[in-house]
């Protein structure tokens, strides 16, 4: 009795099933019908005519954009584009552009570019391309015009000061958008990450080798600034985490299916061989950024200092539709190595420090213990003695080249003085160096 149960019950759960596919398969057609009388209506009866391509492009970009936030419709135009930021690289002049009192201006020609070959100077007014006017055109337009196929010329009319008007050909060749800036402050090295494009790794590297050439065994720490980084690739994100991690999980990612799931491992070998690290991140570090500011504070590799991150926590997926462009579709959500999900929660930093304009404030003059008269002289017991020259209110006058020295100091530490988050990274990364170093002569 109990087989006969149970082959009665394996004959009626198929049918159940085709039964519940048979009519999910009727309620998608009635809806497909339904968008099909909807389609002819509005081809037959709105007030403008309109295409169908346009008809069908708007349908397929509203279904996409009522998933979510970052799924989308790119139309063969801005598919090349998005190919063009994430590649990293063009067929281009090697300007950087804004546009003023509608014309294009230069603001800095890339080294060892085509442009700054031709002496494109900063400030110069792009007034006319293969002579067409520039107004009237919106920057996209302009910058359409000058990218272009490598190996190719186009005639700029610039417009600079103090001159006429003048024409300057130039041949396009392949321009790399440099993602990774980086500097020395002080024995610190810094490193800025734009955006997560193909030549994000490279730049890192290249940037890395700099600095310890330039601060050899003296580099006291590596700032990794990701703030206003709205990401990119995932791969880059995992590559650059990846340079500053011995081992370890750097970032998961899971979909719909647990098959699906996917772990990136950090492989041996730190760039900055241990030295203590800060990033910074603020409101505008997405996706990307937040997978690195993530595993390397889950790793304790680097202290996390600014404000809250954005808190993209998914993960985009580019699939190219033939003769059509693409969409962009978001396919999984990943997760820090603690397993964290920062999806609308973001990364919160270790310090929270807040952007500020500094301003200094000029303290009323005060007397001081070698002001006072009859006051003790040093003696040289507590350092070194100073010469007279070296007192109060005297000091450098006799010493012009210290002057210049000290000048050229201050011009090299603007841009942390003026950066209130940099400058707090910076005074971090210094106290730990003087700590440490503090903590080695006591043992030794």
């Amino acid at each position: 009795m109990l087989l006969v149960a149970a082959m009665v019950a394996l004959l009626v759960l198929p049918r159940a099933d085709a039964a519940e596919s048979i009519k999910n398969s009727a309620d998608t057609y009635r809806l497909l019908n339904l968008f099909g009388d909807v389609f002819e209506r509005v081809r037959a009866d709105y007030v403008e005519e309109a295409s169908d391509q346009e008809l069908i492009e708007a349908a397929i970009t509203g279904m996409l954009t009522s998933l979510d936030p970052h799924s989308s419709y790119l139309n063969a135009k801005s598919f090349r584009e998005m190919q063009v930021q994430t590649r990293g690289e063009f067929g281009g002049l090697g300007i950087e552009v804004t546009m003023e009192a509608g014309l294009v201006k230069v603001v800095s020609p890339i080294d060892d570019t085509p442009a700054f070959r031709a002496g494109i100077e900063p400030g110069d007014l792009v007034s006319h391309l293969d002579g067409e006017p520039v107004l009237g055109l919106t920057l996209a337009q302009a910058v359409e015009k000058m990218r272009g196929r490598v190996g190719t010329d186009i005639r700029l009319t610039i417009r600079r000061a103090g001159r006429a008007p003048f024409d300057v050909t130039i041949t396009r060749a392949v321009i790399k958008i440099r993602s990774v800036h980086s500097r020395l402050e002080g024995k610190i090295g810094y490193l800025r990450v734009t955006t997560f494009n193909e030549q994000a790794e490279k730049g890192l590297k290249k940037a890395m080798t700099t600095i310890k050439d330039e601060a050899g065994d003296e580099l006291q720490g590596i700032v990794l600034d990701l703030r206003n980084n709205p990401g990119g690739l995932l791969d880059q994100a995992v590559a650059i985490a990846d340079a500053f991690l011995d081992k370890g999980e750097i970032v998961s990612t899971r979909s719909r299916r647990a098959e699906d799931t996917q772990r990136f491992n950090a492989r041996p070998g730190d760039l900055a061989e241990g030295v203590p690290m800060v990033v910074l991140i603020n409101g505008g570090s997405a996706s990307a950024s937040e997978i690195v500011a993530g595993a390397l504070q889950d790793h304790r590799r680097a202290l996390v200092l600014g404000t809250k991150s954005f808190g993209k926590g998914s993960v985009q997926t580019i699939i190219p539709l033939s003769g059509h462009g693409a969409m962009r579709l978001t396919t999984a959500r990943y997760y820090t190595p603690s397993g964290r999900s920062i999806q609308a929660v973001g990364i919160e930093p270790d310090i929270v420090v807040e952007q500020a304009r500094i301003e200094k404030i000029n303290e009323l003059s005060r007397r001081r213990e070698a002001d006072l008269r009859g006051a003790l002289d040093n003696g040289g017991e507590n350092g070194a003695a100073k010469p007279d020259g070296d007192k109060p209110g005297s000091a450098g006058e006799d010493k012009p080249d210290g002057a210049d020295a000290g000048d050229a100091g201050k011009k090299a530490k603007k841009p942390a003085q003026e950066d209130y988050q940099l400058g707090r990274a910076l005074d971090l990364l210094r106290g730990l160096s003087l700590f440490s170093d503090k903590i080695a002569a006591k043992r030794s």
